[in-house]
């Protein structure tokens, strides 16, 4: 089969199975409302939770990170591309986790990518979530270790796999908040578990810092956990990009040495530092934000409830509406956008086949308001709607 035959075929089998993905540009704003093809919709795909993106000192702290230090960074960290801001971040970062040590990444992705592939070898094995993040498992696939995956939010299954005797080093990975479904991770079970068997543990909280916990310092925080690798990106609950990897002065050392994402990328620009810097400020003081946060959950739960409405069993941002197969999930979030908003279908690969949903996501900058119109526009959609 030629590679133009192979493109083809692989592109009519995702048309067919209606799981074809497109892009749309966005014509400006992703907090409360979003305007696409000339027309305004509200908003209820979005990950900035606490609507830092539009935040005045925020998007301040850009401009004037710009003014100064340019608008790129002109270079890998350990060439020219690492700054005071960087560095101040850093700092600021560890101290808010109450780590030794905070690294950089030009993403989440990248961050989960650098720390399996700097950290695992032949003899290791890698217990993860079965529903962690792709850039987790396909990280853990494609290391020298050996995957093995347990049960999704199960104890039980992981301490089965932890009993079993490792020629290596274990790492456990998870997830705080899981970025389909909406729920959280039994972190405090799973860090007795990897205590008592010798595991290290790593958690990527992209979901949970910024919402969860004293100060927003999220999922671990909350359960009391530390594991030995934590994950924070800052492309949520911040309203920016990037993320960090928090650890201890030898892992980090390490990482600097051997993670191959962070020599070889341009760094960050700074003037994305000095934004990060200030989004944690904003965060770290935003119990206001976090409160109005969980009453717009707690709406959309209780009304979902009364709808009868097939959701995950999710406290988070995070509200997916299981619909199951692909084409009648497409089909529900084109009503809504004829209604005025704007929500995403999400379908296998992403998600298990049979579970194709919509992925509802609120934030502080929803209104009452926006919440009772999303939840009347489901009820009218909804109906004739079948698998």
């Amino acid at each position: 089969m030629t590679w133009s035959a192979r493109i083809q075929t692989a592109l009519d089998e995702r048309r067919q199975a209606d799981a074809f993905r497109q892009r749309r540009p966005n014509a400006g704003g992703n907090g409360r409302w979003i305007a696409l093809d000339d027309r305004r919709y509200l908003n209820f795909s979005g990950n900035d939770y606490l609507g830092l993106s539009q935040r005045e000192e925020v998007i301040a702290a850009w401009q004037q990170g710009a003014a100064r230090y340019g608008v790129g960074s002109g270079g890998s960290g350990h060439v020219t591309g690492f700054t005071h801001a960087h560095h101040e971040l850093e700092q600021q970062l560890a101290d808010w986790q109450g780590y030794p040590r905070a690294l950089l990444f030009i993403s989440g992705f990248a961050a989960n990518q650098a720390v399996v592939a700097a950290m695992m070898q032949a003899d290791d094995r890698i217990l993860a979530d079965k529903l962690s993040h792709a850039s987790l498992l396909e990280a853990a696939v494609q290391s020298p270790a050996q995957l093995r995956r347990f049960a999704h939010n199960q104890p039980a299954s992981l301490a089965r796999l932890l009993e079993k005797s490792a020629v290596g080093e274990t790492l456990t990975i998870t997830e705080g908040v899981f970025s389909m479904d909406g729920d959280t991770a039994p972190l405090a079970e799973l860090h007795h578990l990897t205590r008592r068997h010798g595991s290290g543990l790593m958690v990527d909280d992209a979901h949970g810092v910024g919402v969860l916990g004293e100060q927003g310092r999220g999922s671990c925080w909350q359960q009391g956990v530390k594991p030995e690798l934590l994950v924070l990106t800052f492309g949520k609950a911040f309203g920016c990009s990037g993320a960090a990897v928090l650890c201890d002065d030898a892992t980090a050392d390490y990482l600097l040495q051997f993670a191959r994402h962070l020599i070889y990328s341009t760094a960050m620009p700074a003037a994305q530092a000095c934004t990060l810097q200030a989004a944690l400020t904003c965060i770290q003081q935003a119990d206001d934000l976090r409160d109005k946060l969980a009453a717009n959950i707690a709406r959309f739960r209780t009304g979902a409830a009364q709808l009868g409405l097939r959701l995950t069993d999710s406290s988070s941002a995070i509200q997916p509406l299981i619909v199951g197969e692909n084409r009648p999930a497409m089909v529900l979030a084109e009503r809504l956008r004829e209604r005025g908003m704007w929500v995403s279908a999400i379908r296998p690969p992403t998600v298990p086949p049979g579970s194709a949903r919509l992925r509802l996501t609120l934030t502080a900058a929803h209104q009452p308001e926006d919440i009772d119109i999303l939840l009347e526009s489901l009820n009218g959609c909804s109906h004739g709607i079948s698998e």
